[in-house]
């Protein structure tokens, strides 16, 4: 049976100062703590999905810059397959700015660079890299065009296609049908459905949106609070585990990769999910977007005593 992952995406290069707080406009605060890493959601869920047990393919572009170099080597060093992580001689490698506060929140800029040009092509010249896979991993640092022929390759091939929509952006119809799993955040999820998340009656509601526009495997992340798992026979609030906070920049990436692994790994999605969920909620522990991400021994060795939150109203 495959346990493969092709995850394709972005790579960005992360800059990080950690602050008591994030800056107002106009405001300049000395004394924070810098440090650089790897970053880009594809890139981030990659590492998840390898550190979670799966093997790991990773279709983007960097730069042909040193900082495009340094991502290739991170990747291969994560023991990802990077042969079709393609060099784009006339574009700068992605890199993301980022600010992180006492309580573990973040503020993000992102310029996007090679990862803008992504292209269908570069799908159909990784064809045969995606044939091999048992789920298709996409998010939204590509271009849609690109996004659109990854889902229809995976198919062509039989894969599970999972899309984490983010970062946020209206989509149509047309292509979320196509997609098998949805893993939104509360803000991505308000944003394609219309409906906010109140209480656990919306995210019904939302769950139910979803399967009208085409999607019948739902799962909405709620920071602390755990994963909302929302399928045709079943919804069920998984809670999350009470940590404190460090950095919350990578959990929906640990997540999204995470879950991706354990399917592939064979288990069912609400298994799979409760894994990916005790996953980001060691993710958030940990300073940076990719350093974040567990072994799987970890994830399995999640002690016990971290009793989980319930959904607030």
């Amino acid at each position: 049976m495959k346990n493969k992952v092709v995850v394709i995406g972005s790579y960005n290069t992360d800059l990080t100062i950690k602050t008591a707080r994030i800056p107002r406009p106009g405001e300049t605060i000395i004394g924070g703590i810098f440090s650089e890493g790897g970053g880009g959601k594809g890139a981030n869920q990659a590492v998840a999905a390898v550190r979670s047990g799966a093997d790991v393919s990773f279709i983007a572009r960097v730069g042909n810059d040193i900082l495009g170099n340094e991502g290739i080597q991170r990747l291969t060093n994560e023991r990802i397959e990077t042969r079709y992580i393609l060099r784009d001689a006339e574009v700068a490698t992605g890199v993301a700015f980022i600010v992180v506060d006492d309580r573990g929140e973040n503020s993000i800029v992102v310029a996007s660079g090679a990862n803008a040009r992504l292209s269908p092509a570069d799908i159909e010249t990784a064809k045969d890299e995606i044939s091999t896979a048992s789920v298709i991993l996409v998010q939204l640092e590509s271009p849609l065009d690109t996004i659109r022929a990854a889902i229809k390759k995976a198919h062509e091939y039989g894969a599970t296609v999972i899309l984490n929509p983010a970062p946020a952006q209206p989509l149509e119809q047309n292509l979320l049908r196509e997609i098998d799993i949805i893993t939104p955040n509360e803000v991505e999820a308000e944003m394609l459905t219309g409906i906010k998340v109140t209480d656990e009656n919306s995210l019904r509601l939302i769950t139910k949106k979803f399967f009208e526009l085409g999607i019948q495997k739902v799962l909405i992340t709620l920071g602390s609070r755990g994963v909302f798992v929302g399928l045709p026979n079943t919804m069920e609030l998984i809670p999350g585990f009470k940590v404190k906070p460090i950095d919350s920049t990578g959990a929906g990436d640990v997540f999204s990769g995470s879950l991706a692994a354990f399917l592939a790994l064979g288990m069912s999605i609400a298994d799979a999910a409760k894994m990916a969920n005790a996953s980001a909620s060691i993710s958030v522990t940990r300073m940076g977007a990719q350093n974040c991400a567990p072994s799987r021994i970890e994830i399995e060795n999640l002690p016990q005593r971290i009793l989980p939150h319930t959904l607030r109203h």
